[in-house]
């Protein structure tokens, strides 16, 4: 049996219409879904299916199609929203006597991927602050320090003098529901840390007094998340980075460096105060895309 084109063709057409003009739906809605439903009318075509007399099998087929051809979950859950509407339309019109796709489900989307810089980018970064000045000694402390720990933004700057043992090369830091931790701290950022504490620090407080470890360059007080933001955004645009800079890619970078190099992902699940192993699990997710691009690329039959 044919597919008859021009009825399946028409009826997605007078759908889109009710979304754009009933439903005003955003115009990049309207066009996503209409690239979704040219997937359903290609399926439909190659299989000489009638959309009218589809299943739910037909419907599933099409789904597990979808999600062999590489497409995104979280495009495939569109696309499954974007039919079960265009069925539900479909019955209101009185064109069927019941939906196929009400009961199917999409795929569950993996979170997006975060990201992260690579060790050339981390080492062009950190090389920014101009260390002959005051605050450039701070900033290359700060950058340093965070990289070497993987702490949230909030727990950097919350950092008090006395939550710092430079001598042992570990820091005390509170986390997310008030939880302690401590966290090693590498060589170098101890350096940095130490240049910055003993010289550059009473020089911003200007003989204020302060419990927190960085403080701004002006008026000497505590350093804060706005503050530090501009600070890497700053830096990331002066070293030429393409993507936009945040604190939680150097905490990305710092996770997926150490994965890369053989750590134990219960061992990063504690310095970053993750409170549930399913949280680090992301970080496994960036060497699996790793992987695979590099097979694409490399194996000679792919």
């Amino acid at each position: 049996m044919k597919t008859d084109w021009n009825d399946a063709q028409e009826a997605v057409t007078s759908f889109l219409v009710e979304l754009r003009v009933s439903r005003r739906l955003a115009q990049n809605t309207i066009v996503a879904y209409e690239r979704d439903l040219s997937r359903l009318l290609k399926f439909a075509a190659d299989k000489d299916l009638l959309l009218a007399m589809a299943d739910r099998s037909d419907i599933e087929i099409f789904v597990r199609a979808l999600m062999l051809s590489g497409l995104s979950p979280r495009s495939v859950a569109r696309t499954v929203a974007c039919v079960r509407g265009f069925y539900r339309f479909l019955v209101l019109e009185g064109v069927i006597p019941a939906s196929p796709a009400d009961d199917v489900r999409a795929p569950r989307a993996w979170p997006a991927l975060p990201r992260y810089l690579s060790l050339d980018e981390v080492d062009l970064l950190l090389a920014q602050p101009d260390t002959d000045r005051p605050v450039g000694v701070r900033d290359r402390a700060l950058l340093e320090l965070l990289y070497a720990t993987g702490m949230r933004v909030s727990e950097l700057v919350g950092l008090s003098v006395g939550d710092i043992n430079l001598d042992a090369g570990v820091l005390t830091c509170v986390g997310k529901g008030a939880k302690e931790r401590i966290v090693p701290i590498g060589s170098i950022a101890v350096d940095w840390v130490g240049r910055y504490a003993d010289s550059v620090r009473p020089s911003l407080l200007k003989s204020r007094i302060s419990k927190r470890l960085f403080v701004n360059a002006r008026g000497g007080t505590a350093l804060s998340r706005v503050g530090f933001w501009k600070i890497i955004k700053k830096y990331g645009r002066q070293a030429g980075l393409v993507q936009e800079l945040s604190p939680h890619m150097l905490r990305h970078s710092f996770a997926t460096h150490l994965l890369e190099r053989g750590a134990d992902l219960r061992v990063i699940q504690t310095l970053l105060g993750h409170a549930d192993l399913s949280t680090t699990q992301i970080y496994t997710h960036i060497l699996e895309a790793r992987l695979r691009a590099v097979y694409d690329q490399f194996h000679p039959r792919k």
